[in-house]
């Protein structure tokens, strides 16, 4: 006969197996330590950026409309960029610019400031004519014909900028064409995704990028240009170079953003790029650099 081995032994080897396999497992469990020069730069990079990005809503084929905010400042600037889509489509790239820019130079921002970016305020237009979602280069989305208009509207075929509540009509005009405004004001989802940014935000301005008129234009709805649109239409005339237009009349517009912004109090302009193919970067940076000035003293 075999001598079986005492329990205590049985139960003393069990042990240690246990011990061996539990060490084991928490040395492949046990996270990874962090070095500390890592996590300075980790610290260093988002204090860097200094940004926050929101997606204010989706469009009509559920597209994000995204914004990016920098600073803390008590005076809020709104930039809007590509609201007519893919037809203008240098006033996406031009916002996405201004975004790259101030996450590289934060400290530009004087600290009474806060401003957001919305790069593009009709992503679905934009889509039609570059096809891709997202960032872009102007490479893919060079365009010959620009007198169709392509991309101009949303998926609904409603022209986004005469979508909003200052005198607005189902049909309105573009040019010498009829357009659709939709069935009722703020009807379509990227308006809306505008129009609640702005009601849960305290704006002090609003600067709103298109082309292809290379001006400045102020905006009104009813009781006449407020005097603050005045003096940013005219700061950002002076440093661009772009000519200051007071009234727009080449033919009638009914539900624009701008007007909108102006029956609630809020100054807008209209900044028209020269062409539909530049983003004239020098004189946009010094437009919006004195509204800077002009914001930053308030």
């Amino acid at each position: 006969m075999r001598q079986a081995f005492p329990k205590k032994i049985i139960v003393l080897i069990s042990l240690f197996i246990l011990l061996v396999v539990l060490g084991i497992i928490f040395i492949f469990m046990k996270p990874k330590d962090v070095p500390q020069e890592e996590l300075s730069e980790i610290k260093v990079t988002e204090e860097k950026t200094g940004s926050e990005y929101l997606s204010l809503g989706k469009s009509v084929e559920g597209r994000s409309i995204d914004s990016y905010t920098f600073g803390k400042g008590k005076n809020h600037l709104l930039f809007v960029g590509g609201i007519h889509g893919g037809y203008e489509w240098n006033s996406v790239l031009l916002a996405y610019k201004f975004v790259d820019y101030f996450t590289a130079n934060p400290k530009l921002i004087p600290e009474n400031l806060s401003l957001t970016i919305i790069p593009s305020a009709n992503p679905d237009g934009v889509f039609k004519v570059v096809g891709k979602e997202g960032r872009f280069t102007a490479e893919e989305a060079q365009v010959k014909d620009t007198t169709t208009g392509l991309g101009r509207f949303n998926t609904n075929n409603v022209d986004l900028n005469r979508n909003f509540d200052c005198n607005w009509q189902a049909e309105s005009t573009w040019r010498n064409e009829v357009v659709s405004a939709g069935t009722i004001a703020f009807s379509e989802p990227e308006a809306k995704a505008l129009r609640d940014f702005v009601k849960n935000n305290t704006i002090s301005a609003a600067v709103f990028f298109h082309s292809q008129a290379g001006a400045v234009y102020a905006s009104e709805c009813n009781g006449g240009v407020l005097l603050r649109t005045l003096d940013i239409m005219n700061a950002y005339s002076t440093a661009s170079g772009y000519k200051a237009v007071k009234t727009f009349d080449s033919y009638k517009i009914t539900g624009d953003a701008e007007g909108w912004l102006a029956s609630i109090g809020i100054p807008a302009v209209t900044v028209e790029l020269q062409t539909h193919e530049t983003i004239e970067w020098e004189r946009n940076l010094a437009g919006v650099k004195a509204l800077f000035d002009y914001y930053g003293s308030k």
